[in-house]
């Protein structure tokens, strides 16, 4: 006897247009990773219907229009307003951050606590998140209750944040604090379909190629996602690396960098580096914002690269999607990186290091001292 399938579970989406708009001109990894998450949850989750909480009823409204351009089966929206979550039929209340502690007030002021929240990592490594992971500890969290962490990296900052906070509760209360919530490892995820990697993408790779420059025997070497030494990836190994490669190769190489610059001073940078760098290398700029640009650029590489070395890597959706292209990757053994990119099957992960911690506090404490009068 075939085993009954259980109905699909579903949940109440807090929506927020910010967190899934990815035609904004300062481009991030939440964005792409907010976007992806809606268009999988209509695609898959096999649900008859769609809630959302809002704080206005004109996010309600966008809500409703990205969701009519996903689904074909015309299903309907719900608003469920400030106020009104404890009264919502689904009973999880999924969040697009941590901020898991906001909404836990929340909750508590309804005086009904059985709806569970889930948040979802993005960048830990800023002080305005750090504050937010804080707060879970002294928030009025469930053991139901749960924050998804994108990589095993993420736990373990997650995890050491809140000992952090823990033992300075504990030395000034004497009492022993830990949040009642889960932390779940569960990594982002892509839309493979729309990364053909059949004689679509080999018209798309002649076309691309073509007007980049890019002959048959050349080898394209591609990078996508903000170009910033500081909050990415210094650009420097990448290019030492390509020049040594060029030498010993004898191919006509071309580094495609595809992504946007903060501001001039970095994209002057970035553009000199290339000439000093690596001069036998054909370095060529494309703005990763444009919709041609975003969903193709991949037909036309034969290798993708991200030596990322900042400590906010937190997962990394470019590799995911260079594999979903087809193509090799090469990688930083870094973060995130190291729970998607298995080296010698997936790809290459290059090994690296970072100077150990507690290094350079005088350097983090110096700004204060420029306070004290």
């Amino acid at each position: 006897m075939a085993k009954k399938r259980s109905k699909p579970q579903n949940a109440v989406l807090f929506h927020h247009p910010d967190a899934v708009d990815t035609s904004r001109s300062r481009l991030m990894g939440r964005h792409a990773a907010g976007e992806g998450f809606l268009k999988g949850f209509v695609r898959h989750s096999g649900v008859d219907d769609f809630h959302c909480h809002a704080f206005e009823r004109e996010h309600f409204d966008d809500f409703q229009r990205r969701i009519g351009a996903i689904d074909g089966n015309n299903r309907p929206c719900h608003w469920v307003p400030m106020g009104e979550m404890a009264a919502a039929e689904p009973g999880t209340l999924m969040l697009a951050d941590p901020s898991l502690a906001l909404f836990s007030w929340r909750r508590r002021s309804t005086g009904n606590r059985g709806y569970s929240l889930c948040g979802l990592t993005h960048t830990i490594a800023s002080d305005r998140v750090m504050d937010i992971l804080g707060d879970l500890l002294v928030a009025p969290l469930q053991p139901w209750d749960a924050l998804i962490c994108t990589s095993q990296a993420v736990k373990d900052t997650v995890t050491g944040i809140l000992d952090n906070w823990g033992d300075y509760l504990k030395a000034r209360t004497g009492g022993k604090i830990k949040p009642e919530m889960l932390l779940p490892v569960i990594p982002l995820g892509i839309d493979c379909d729309a990364y053909d990697t059949g004689g679509k993408a080999g018209d798309e790779r002649q076309k691309i190629r073509r007007r980049l420059g890019i002959e048959e025997d050349d080898i394209a070497v591609l990078f996508m996602g903000r170009l910033s030494f500081h909050a990415k990836a210094h650009p420097t190994p990448m290019y030492l690396s390509l020049e040594e490669a060029a030498k010993r190769s004898g191919k006509r190489l071309h580094l495609i960098q595809a992504g946007w610059f903060a501001n001039k001073a970095i994209e002057k940078e970035f553009r000199e580096g290339v000439a000093a760098f690596c001069p036998s290398v054909n370095g060529i700029f494309l703005d990763g914002r444009e919709p041609d640009v975003r969903f193709k650029v991949w037909f036309a590489a034969d290798i993708f690269t991200s030596l990322s070395d900042n400590i906010q890597e937190t997962f990394g959706l470019s590799p995911i999607e260079a594999m979903a292209a087809g193509l090799p990757v090469v990688v930083s053994d870094w973060n995130g990186y190291r729970d998607t990119v298995r080296p010698g099957i997936d790809g290459f992960a290059i090994p690296t290091w970072l100077p150990l911690p507690r290094s350079g506090g005088d350097l983090a404490l110096a700004p204060e001292t420029k306070m004290i009068p």
